[in-house]
């Protein structure tokens, strides 16, 4: 029988905690795109205070997942964090500069405007 998956009721505040505390799992996937990519982990947990919710994938396949815009000084990231309640951490499961051509100035709506 398959287990409920639960949710964050927050899932900003939820990461935000479990970064600040150091509840946070890298795998070696992740950290193989992050030196490919040239974006530090550091970068990754000094933006913690700016974290905004792009987009929710409460379905994804293991755990579920959100993608958030950080910013760290005049840099815009992108993080997919998977949010496991029951063990009490988030995993990194990607990061990247999201493509200005891709997305407009916000940084958090997908598709330019022609």
């Amino acid at each position: 029988m398959a287990r409920e998956r639960r949710l964050p009721d927050d899932p900003i505040g939820f990461i935000q905690n479990c970064v600040r505390r150091g509840r946070i799992l890298w795998t070696y996937h992740v950290n193989m795109r992050l030196a490919s990519r040239f974006i530090p982990r550091e970068t990754i947990l000094a933006s913690v205070d700016t974290y905004e919710l792009v987009e929710a994938y409460p379905d994804d396949k293991h755990l579920p997942s959100y993608l958030l815009l950080a910013r760290h000084g005049s840099e815009a990231l992108h993080v997919l964090f998977a949010a496991d309640i029951e063990g009490d951490n988030v995993r990194v499961v990607t990061s990247y500069r999201p493509d200005p051509r891709e997305w407009q100035p916000d940084m958090k709506t997908r598709g330019r405007k022609p």
